[in-house]
């Protein structure tokens, strides 16, 4: 009985750990880190930043499959940036699509454009492996099909990379109601971008965000072409050489959020199975000499992997427990509400104040990771295939 008590215990403060007390001790190393550069910087009577130079020549990578609700405003999205057109240009690749993407691409007849229109589906990693074969730019930087980039987005992310310590740069991310056009950053979404600027700063970021990401040509390894999480594979890969991975908030884009839940299921269950098909793939994440990286891999990562695992765990031994002891009995009692209410926020469409704020939260984190288990089981049954699997996101 203590053994089961003990593991109760223990599953239930991981669970904390990941999601509250992590962040605070990221937040708190953080601020050390800033205050000991600042100190220095002081001391030293250094220039803060580089000096600016010329804009580097970019390339926008982008692969596409049955976008043609969205590919037209895209390719304008691009045309439209704040960069200098002659060190701009945009590569495309419609991976067998089967709507009206690529007769939508073939009206586009831009000197800087280049698509490429293949005829089967094979997976977005392939295609990516394939197109950056024509990258001939020092820097890359990709992105999707349904998202826009805010105007001055390529130079925010590329000026970071006057640093030849530099391998990769995150922009970020928003999310807004297609029916609106509300900005919808939920709280668990703006508390992920808090969670990447303190690691960021530590050097310890992990992957980008596959709608707004720029990387060193040089440094891109093709990956194998069952991969899934391309993103937070190409990134690792860049840092596993020893190049700084930072976070730049100031490179916006947007992008339209699934109109429900259930539409967002399927795409979570894909991401979660992915996350476990890297996690073999990147052991060299797991070495403690990687210092804060490994901290904040463990911790933000390879926990809240396991968090559905331990939520199972907590429910199953408290039920067991609760036979005997009362004590357990009013722990469960708070478990039945906790999802019962979880469950009442899936259900709930429409509505306002912090109610249905807080019922929106708890169906949210019970989806997420409901969908996390089932990617595991995904990942377990090896069903794994990089072709696409298109949603409303």
């Amino acid at each position: 009985m203590i053994f089961l008590e003990s593991l109760l215990l223990l599953s239930i403060f991981l669970v904390f750990y990941t999601y509250l007390f992590y962040p605070l001790i990221l937040m708190l190393l953080s601020g050390f880190r800033q205050i000991v550069k600042d100190t220095s910087f002081v001391l030293s009577k250094k220039e803060r930043r580089t000096k600016s130079v010329e804009l580097p020549e970019v390339t926008v990578i982008i692969a596409a499959y049955n976008e043609e609700k969205c590919i037209e405003d895209r390719i304008i999205n691009l045309l439209n940036l704040n960069y200098p057109k002659d060190k701009l240009r945009f590569i495309i690749g419609s991976d067998g699509s089967t709507d009206n993407t690529n007769s939508i691409l073939s009206k586009f007849d831009e000197p800087n454009l280049d698509i490429f229109c293949f005829d089967k589906n094979r997976g977005k990693i392939n295609v990516l492996n394939e197109l950056m074969t024509n990258v001939s730019s020092p820097i890359c930087v990709f992105s999707d099909a349904n998202t826009m980039f805010d105007k001055d987005a390529l130079e925010h992310l590329v000026t970071h990379f006057e640093s030849q310590k530099i391998g990769a740069v995150c922009g970020e991310l928003h999310l807004i109601d297609p029916f609106s056009g509300d900005n919808k950053d939920n709280l668990y979404w703006k508390y992920e971008q808090a969670l990447k600027f303190h690691e960021s700063r530590l050097n310890a970021l992990l992957g980008a965000n596959g709608a707004i990401y720029a990387i060193r040509t040089d440094m891109y390894i093709p990956l194998p072409t069952d991969t899934i999480i391309d993103d937070f594979c190409i990134v690792m890969n860049i840092a596993q050489k020893g190049y700084s991975v930072i976070y730049a908030p100031e490179a916006k884009a947007i992008e339209e959020i699934a109109p429900d839940l259930a539409e967002e299921s399927s795409r979570r269950i894909r991401i979660g199975a992915g996350n476990y098909q890297a996690m073999m793939r990147l052991g060299w994440l797991l070495n403690p000499m990687e210092g804060y990286r490994f901290f904040s891999y463990v911790s933000h990562k390879i926990l809240r992997w396991f968090v559905p695992h331990l939520m199972v765990i907590i429910l199953t031994l408290n039920a067991i427990l609760a036979i005997n002891e009362e004590f357990y009995r009013y722990l469960l009692l708070l478990q039945v509400i906790f999802y019962s209410a979880a469950i009442v926020g899936m259900r709930m469409k429409s509505g306002s104040g912090l109610i249905f704020k807080v019922l929106q939260l708890l169906a949210f984190f019970v989806s997420m990771n409901f969908s996390l288990l089932r990617g595991f089981i995904k990942f377990l049954n090896k069903n794994l295939s990089a072709t696409w699997e298109s949603t409303s996101r």
